[in-house]
């Protein structure tokens, strides 16, 4: 089978397409024919070396798929050849074939395409972990979300006005805050790139403190880190939860003095982690997200496709965070 194929750490100019034997469907294990694969942060981070898992060389990035089953393993019950799905995969997904377990496949309704279905799980299984179970965000409450038109970002703008939230965007340019207007933010904040001054980083405390209001943001979701993380969490009202998710602008270091004024919580959000442990919990939120998709809430932005041998450049969009919503490579 076609693979891109990561031989040594580096960027994503060092990927190769190439051939690697068929996968093979083994007790409790589905064998997927992939036909998209979502790219994701994680992607960025893995064939640099750089993330919690180190997969033996060669190896094909990419944790996020839709498919078709192809082989059913021992032991595993309600899926036939033939059934569409959505996986997460952790890696792998950059491959014409797959093997997956089915606690991480869930069923891919007909009326949804395979490229809408790979940009689901991660970003929005993410949002609706960090929001409902780290954030506790209620209905009437304020969510300051960072990065928010990325994909995690966009995702957590449309869960967190599902849940009746009054949702603030944070954005680095006017582009990017049309599209968090357009998946229901109520206010946008754009801000500059870093590294931040001190005064620039008062600044944009400022800006956020004026966008959430008085009170406060209730919960701040942050996949970004970096610069940003400090002004953001100026903002957060008394017992607020601040939600971290990532740090593609790097790890922040946070002073703790602020968590006490403020009375409040920082949090972190794994949600792979919480997924393994919890595979009933994560798959009621999985649920909940097909519901709201079916009711219009929730939509998989996918701002552009890509054939796998471009999988590169798709994983470089990413990486430089000219991404807007989910980018796909589409395997037919």
């Amino acid at each position: 089978m076609k693979a891109l194929l990561s031989h040594a750490p580096g960027g994503p100019e060092t990927l190769q397409l190439g051939e690697q034997p068929d996968p093979v469907a083994g007790p409790g294990d589905l064998l997927v024919r992939v036909r998209a694969c979502a790219i994701n942060f994680p992607d960025v981070l893995i064939i640099e070396d750089k993330y919690q898992m180190r997969p033996p060389r060669p190896f094909a990035p990419g944790g996020e798929i839709s498919g078709e089953v192809e082989a059913v393993g021992a032991g595993v019950e309600g899926w036939a050849p033939g059934d569409r799905l959505i996986a997460a995969s952790g890696f792998g997904g950059l491959a014409e074939k797959i093997v997956v377990r089915p606690e991480m496949a869930f069923r891919l309704p007909a009326d949804h395409d395979f490229a809408e279905g790979s940009a689901l799980l991660m970003t929005y299984a993410t949002a609706i972990h960090a929001l409902v179970d780290r954030g506790r965000l209620e209905a009437g409450q304020t969510l300051l979300v960072l990065g928010a038109a990325g994909g995690v970002g966009l995702a957590a703008v449309e869960i967190g006005k599902a849940i009746g939230a009054r949702v603030i965007a944070g954005v680095s340019s006017e582009e990017k805050a049309e599209a968090a207007h357009a998946a229901g933010a109520d206010a946008t904040v754009v801000y500059g790139r870093p590294p931040f001054d001190k005064d620039a980083s008062k600044a944009l405390a400022q800006q956020f403190k004026e966008a959430v209001g008085g009170q406060g943001a209730d919960v701040i979701l942050d996949p970004v880190g970096g610069d940003y993380a400090e002004p953001a969490l100026r903002s957060i009202a008394w017992e607020g939860r601040y939600l971290v998710v990532g740090f593609p602008a790097g790890i922040p270091k946070l002073p703790l003095n602020l968590t006490l004024l403020k009375s409040c919580d920082v949090c972190g959000v794994f949600w792979g982690a919480f997924a393994a442990r919890d595979p009933r919990a994560n798959a009621a939120h999985v649920d909940q997200l097909f519901r709201w998709w079916a009711e219009g809430k929730i939509a998989p932005k996918v701002s552009a496709t890509y054939p796998l041998e471009r999988a590169a450049e798709a994983i470089s969009a990413l990486r430089d965070r000219r991404a807007i919503g989910k980018l796909v490579v589409t395997l037919d």
